[in-house]
C-alpha cells in the first residue's frame, strides 16, 4: 500500500534581510520531511542578498550530499579566501541565485521578477506560504523621532510608510495558504495623513480577496500552558511576540499577524505545537565563546595599553566606590583591577577557538546552535573603543553584575560623565547600557552598527561590547551562519533580523495547521 507523501509548500520571503524568519521555516522538519521550502527571498540590501545567497546555497547543498562543502568549512574557520561556489556545485549555485533576488521592492523589475517567481512558485508545490515584514525605520519610535528632525520631513512622502502594500500586493498575486507579517511594536503608533499604519494595515489585509471568495482570517500568536496557538485579537497589542516565550535569550517584542485563507479557517482551532519554553540567559547562550578584549581606538593599541588602561580606571573607580561608601562596588572593582593587571598582555581581541565540550550540549538552543562539523568560531572578534568609553563600559558592567540592573545616566559617577550638555536631562538615561549574565538581552537593534553604549558584555574583565557571533547567538542564528559584507554590515544584518530559533517554532505552529 502506497503511502501519501507529505505535502511541501514553497515560500516566498519578502523584505528578507539576512534570512533569519526564512531560516526558521526552512529548518523546521517533522518526520524527516522539510516541509518548508523558499522558493525565493528578496532582499535589496547588497551584502544581506549575499548572506541570503550564501544560505541558499548551503541549504541546496546539504540537501544534496549530506554534508557542508569542505571548502565552507574552511572559508568560515579563516583559513582560506571566499571560494568560487559556483565551481563547487554549479547546480546548487544556481539554484540559490534564483532564489536569493536582489530587487527593491516597488520598482519596475522588482514588480516583473517577483510575479514570474509567484507564478513558477504556484504550480511548483502542494501550497505557499507569504513571510516576511516591510522595513521597519519609518514605523519605529525612535526612527519616526530621527525622521522628525529632518528639515522637510514629510511623513506622508516617506515611502517606507507605504512599503507594507508591496507586501499585500505580492499576498493578492499569490494567495497563499498563509502568510507571516513580522513589524516593530511602533508601527502599532505610528500614523501617516492623521491615521495609524496599522489601521490602514488591517483593512488592507482584511479587505483582501473579497472578490475572489477566499479572504483571510486574521490571527495573533499567544501562548498558553506551553504552547503556541492562534487567538483572533481582542487589541492590537494581542499581536505582538515575545520572544523569551519562546527560548530565545532575547526581551524581544515585535508585532507578528498571521493570516489564514478562509478555507482553512475550520482548522484554526486545531492549530497548536508545544514550545520551548526554556527561560534563557545571556551567559547561557555566549558565556562559553572565548574571552576577548577591546581595542583602543584613539591610541595604539596593543593588550599592554589596554591593560594598563582598564586596569588603572578599575583602581579609580574603587577609589571613587569607597569614598561613597559603596563598598560592594569598591570590591568588583578591586576586583576587576588585580584580574587584568595578572593577565597583562595575555589577551586577545579575537577567537575561532571553539569551546571545550562544543556540539555536545543536550539544551535545545545550544544543539540548534552549535554544529559538530565546525572547526572554529566565527566572526567572534571585537572592535575598539575610546579610553573614556572604555571606563564607561566597565562601570556599567561592574554595576550590573553587583546590582542586577544597568545603570542609568545619573548612577554614573562624575569622572565618567560625557561632555554633553544632555547628559542629565534624562534624554541619554541609558546610553550605556550593559546586559545581565543572568536575563535575555534587551533588544538587539542595528544600532549595534554604529557603537556597542546599548551592548555592553556582562563580563567587566572584558570591558567591551559585543562582537557579531554573539549578538548572532542572542538571536539564535546557529554558528555554520555566516554574514557576508564588512562588520558595519554584519551587525545591521544580524540587529534587522528575526530570531531563527522562534521562526521555527512559528513554522511548527503553521505546520499543524496545514497538515
Amino acid at each position: 500500500m502506497e503511502h501519501e507523501l507529505p505535502p511541501t509548500f514553497g515560500v516566498v520571503d519578502l523584505f528578507a534581510g539576512p534570512g533569519g524568519l526564512g531560516e526558521g521555516f526552512a529548518a523546521f522538519e517533522r518526520d524527516d520531511h522539510r516541509p518548508f521550502d523558499i522558493g525565493i527571498s528578496v532582499e535589496k540590501e547588497a551584502s544581506a542578498q549575499r548572506t541570503l545567497r550564501l544560505r541558499a546555497f548551503l541549504r541546496e547543498y546539504q540537501s544534496k550530499h549530506g554534508t557542508l562543502p569542505a571548502a565552507f568549512l574552511d572559508f568560515h574557520a579563516g583559513l582560506t579566501a571566499e571560494p568560487d561556489w559556483s565551481a563547487l556545485d554549479a547546480q546548487s549555485w544556481r539554484r540559490a541565485d534564483h532564489e536569493a533576488l536582489a530587487l527593491e521592492l516597488g520598482s519596475d523589475v522588482a514588480t516583473t521578477r517577483v510575479d514570474d517567481a509567484i507564478a513558477r512558485i504556484q504550480g511548483s508545490y502542494d501550497d505557499t506560504v507569504l513571510i516576511g515584514g516591510p522595513p521597519c525605520q519609518a514605523y519605529s519610535l525612535v526612527g519616526r523621532a530621527r525622521s522628525r528632525g529632518k528639515t522637510g520631513y514629510v511623513p506622508e512622502e516617506d515611502e517606507r510608510h507605504y512599503l507594507f502594500r508591496e507586501y499585500i500586493r505580492a499576498l493578492d498575486r499569490l494567495r497563499p495558504a498563509v502568510f507571516v507579517m513580522e513589524n516593530v511594536k511602533g508601527m502599532l503608533s505610528s500614523t501617516v495623513e492623521s491615521r495609524l499604519v496599522f489601521e490602514m494595515l488591517m483593512e488592507d489585509l482584511s479587505s483582501l480577496g473579497r472578490w475572489r471568495g477566499h479572504q483571510y482570517e486574521l490571527r495573533a500568536i499567544r501562548v498558553e500552558d506551553g504552547a503556541a496557538v492562534l487567538k483572533q485579537a481582542a487589541r492590537p497589542a494581542d499581536f505582538i511576540v515575545r520572544s523569551e516565550e519562546f527560548g530565545v535569550p532575547q526581551r524581544r517584542h515585535r508585532v507578528i499577524i498571521v493570516g489564514i485563507r478562509s478555507d482553512l479557517a475550520a482548522k484554526i482551532s486545531s492549530a497548536r505545537i508545544e514550545i520551548d519554553s526554556t527561560r534563557r540567559s545571556v551567559r547561557g547562550a555566549i558565556g562559553m565563546l572565548p574571552a576577548l578584549r577591546s581595542g583602543i581606538s584613539s591610541a595604539t593599541d596593543s593588550a599592554e595599553t589596554w591593560a594598563n588602561q582598564v586596569a588603572g580606571m578599575a583602581k579609580d573607580l574603587a577609589d571613587v566606590s569607597g569614598a561613597e561608601r559603596e563598598y560592594e562596588l569598591r570590591e568588583a572593582f578591586l576586583s576587576v583591577e588585580q584580574q587584568v593587571r595578572s593577565r597583562g598582555g595575555d589577551t586577545r581581541r579575537g577567537s575561532r577557538e571553539l569551546p571545550q565540550g562544543y556540539g555536545s550540549y543536550t539544551d535545545g538552543l545550544l544543539r540548534w546552535l552549535e554544529r559538530q562539523e565546525l572547526r572554529a568560531v566565527s566572526q567572534h572578534e571585537t572592535r575598539g573603543h575610546m579610553p573614556a568609553d572604555l571606563g564607561r563600559y566597565l562601570f556599567a558592567a561592574v554595576f550590573g553584575a553587583t546590582r542586577g540592573y544597568s545603570p542609568k545616566a545619573a548612577e554614573f559617577p562624575a569622572l565618567l560623565a560625557p561632555n554633553h550638555r544632555n547628559w542629565h536631562s534624562g534624554v541619554f538615561n541609558d546610553r550605556f547600557r550593559a546586559q545581565l549574565a543572568g536575563e535575555p538581552s534587551t533588544t538587539v537593534t542595528s544600532h549595534l552598527s554604529k557603537d556597542g553604549h546599548y551592548f555592553i558584555h556582562p563580563d567587566p574583565n572584558q570591558c567591551r561590547s559585543l562582537t557579531v557571533r554573539e549578538a548572532a547567538r542572542l538571536q539564535t542564528f546557529p554558528d555554520d551562519y555566516l554574514f557576508l559584507g564588512n562588520r558595519t554590515q554584519q551587525y545591521v544584518q544580524v540587529g534587522n533580523a528575526v530570531p531563527p530559533y522562534l521562526a521555527r517554532q512559528i513554522a511548527g505552529l503553521l505546520y499543524s495547521l496545514l497538515n
